[in-house]
Parts: C-alpha cells; structure tokens; sequence
C-alpha cells in the first residue's frame, strides 16, 4: 500500500500534463472520448486512494478500533503512512466531496434550465430564429434539442455559412456533448488537477463539432469562415452558457479548418489506455493491502483477547473473544453456557 496507493496521484499528475497538449493534435472525437475516460478513472482514482489514506488515520483512533475489533498497536505497526499524511487526505477528501456536491447542484440547474428554455421556444422545428439584432447561435439540449439562431447572426453570413453553423450545432446535439461537459466539470471539482483537462475538453468539442460540419458541408474553408465570421459578429455580445456556436480557441480552430483534416494515431491512445489501467490496479492493489492490514490488526487483537480470557479474571477485565470466532463456535459456546 506504501506505493501503490499514491500511484493514481502521479498517473493524474502525467496525464494532466501530457493529454492536453495531444489532445488538441489528435482527431477530435476520439480525443474527446478519451480524455472523458481519463478524467473519470482518475477521478475515481484520486477519491480511492484519499480515502484510503483518511482510513488509515480515522482506524487508529481507539473508538473506531473498538467498534471494528482490531488492535491499535498492530495497525500502527503494519501502517506506513503518517497520521499527518492521513489528516491531510481526510480533509482533502472532505473538500472534493464537498465542492462535488455543489457543482452537481449547479449543473443540474443549468440543465433543467436549459430544457425549459427548449420547450419555451417557439415552433416544433429544430431551428429557433430568435427576432433578435444580437449575434447569437447555440444548441439548447433536450428532448429532442433546439438550435437558436438570431436574426441578427443570420445577417452576419452568407448561404454556406449558415449551413456550415447549423451543422457545427446539429452536431453539439447529436453528439450529446453537453454530457461531455458535465463529466469534466464534475470531475474538475473532485480533483483539482483535472481542470486542464476539462478545458482542453472544451476545445475538443468544438473542434468536434467543425469536423462533423466539415465533412457535411464539403468544404473545409467555409466553415472556417463561419467560425471566423461567427466569432468576430458576436464579440463582445452576451452568449449562453451551454454549447455556443463561438466557443473555445476560435483562431486554432480556423487554423485547423484551414489545414487537412487531422490523422487517425492509435499510439497515444494506446499509452493512455497503459497509464489508466496501472492506476485502477494501483487501486486495488491498495485496496487490497488496507484489507490485509486490517484483518492482521483483527488477529492480533483476537489473540490479545484470547490470552486475556484464559486468565482467570476474565469478569475484571470484560473482555469476550467470542466474535474471534466463527459464529456456529460462538452458537455453541452460548448452548454450553445455557445448559450448565
């Protein structure tokens, strides 16, 4: 457990430097499904191995070490970790749990706002034109999802162009990628050091989505100069908070529409696919250790016990070894005592 249970931190520490920078190399829609996976198996990594930290500490208080039946003195003996070091984690715990809860709070509240915005809308169609003279365009999730456009937006681009936007929207939609973005907001609050990585998921999203357009529309250049003209148009202008037509690195975007579509490279993926199984099995490899800990400072505490009550003031003390045993032993030890 030494060891293992602080590999999920340095697996974390690795991809948070390494994954945006090929991310935004690599083809979009399987980078963007590959760093959900790597913010939810570190996540889950972090969590796992704060908590088995906090455990080590919270075990060797005498209370806790009375209602589990292990000995204190074993435990301590068996565990590495400093108590400093398990403080830490439990109130590193505390707070990612904490900060967890509140931004699935905002998030559930941005979603159903969302859908109620969906269904105010005007019309049974999937486009929504809003008589509106701000530049604005972006998808609303729901069921299904609308895409609203304003009029001011329409008369900012030419035929193409409005093609090119519907379809970078039409795909935020089909792709579900507001899904995409909770997942990296809520891993970001479990673990702070995931928060590069749900930026650059952003980005990736949007780069997605031009993509999809892209190949819808046949001409790369002009849904670059949707995004382009899209961007500069509503500069300034308030947009919403879920999946705008302007968002993420507008420059690099152009520059990727402007340059041949991006090649598929399985060598990256491979390497993270490496990184995230040795964190899950540094986990249960910790996992495993705590629970081997725990049930040596169980034995010793049961041979304590034992020893205790062959002497003969087992009454002064009131100490039972009873549970040390199996419960048909303990079954009959109770039937014995019955009957004399």
């Amino acid at each position: 457990m030494l060891i293992s249970v602080y590999v999920p931190f340095a697996v974390t520490a690795v991809l948070t430097l390494v994954a945006p920078r090929l991310a935004r190399r690599l083809s979009p829609r399987p980078a963007a499904w590959a760093l959900a996976c790597a913010a939810l198996v570190t996540a889950v990594g972090w969590t796992g191995s704060l908590a088995l930290l906090a455990f080590t500490g919270i075990a060797q208080i005498p209370p806790v070490a009375a209602e589990g039946h292990w000995s204190v003195t074993a435990l301590r003996a068996e565990d590495p970790v400093y108590v400093v070091v398990a403080a830490v984690s439990a109130l590193v715990l505390v707070a990612s749990v904490a900060s967890l809860g509140v931004t699935a709070l905002r998030q559930v509240r941005q979603v159903v706002r969302a859908r109620r915005e969906c269904a105010g809308l005007r019309g049974d169609t999937e486009l929504a034109v809003l008589d509106d003279d701000a530049p604005l365009a972006f998808a609303l999730p729901g069921a299904p999802g609308r895409i609203v456009v304003s009029r001011g937006m329409l008369r900012c681009l030419g035929d193409d162009e409005r093609d090119a936007l519907l379809a970078h929207e039409r795909a935020h939609l089909r792709g579900r990628h507001h899904l995409f973005l909770s997942l990296w907001r809520l891993t970001a609050a479990l673990n702070p050091l995931l928060r590069p990585l749900a930026g650059t998921g952003a980005f990736v999203l949007e780069r997605w989505a031009d993509e999809e357009a892209a190949a819808q529309v046949g001409d790369r250049a002009v849904v670059a100069r949707a995004v382009g003209r899209a961007a500069l148009a509503s500069a300034g202008a308030s947009r919403p908070a879920l999946l705008p037509a302007t968002g993420g690195e507008v420059p690099q975007r152009v520059r990727a529409l402007l340059a041949p579509p991006p090649t598929r490279r399985s060598l990256p993926f491979l390497a993270g696919a490496v990184l995230l199984t040795v964190c899950c099995a540094s986990l249960a490899n910790a996992a495993s250790d705590s629970d081997h800990m725990v049930d040596g400072a169980k034995r010793a505490q049961c041979a304590v016990l034992a020893g205790t009550a062959s002497a003969p003031s087992l009454g002064e003390h009131g100490h039972d070894p009873g549970f040390c045993r199996g419960p048909h032993r303990g079954g009959e030890r109770g039937e014995r005592r019955h009957s004399g």
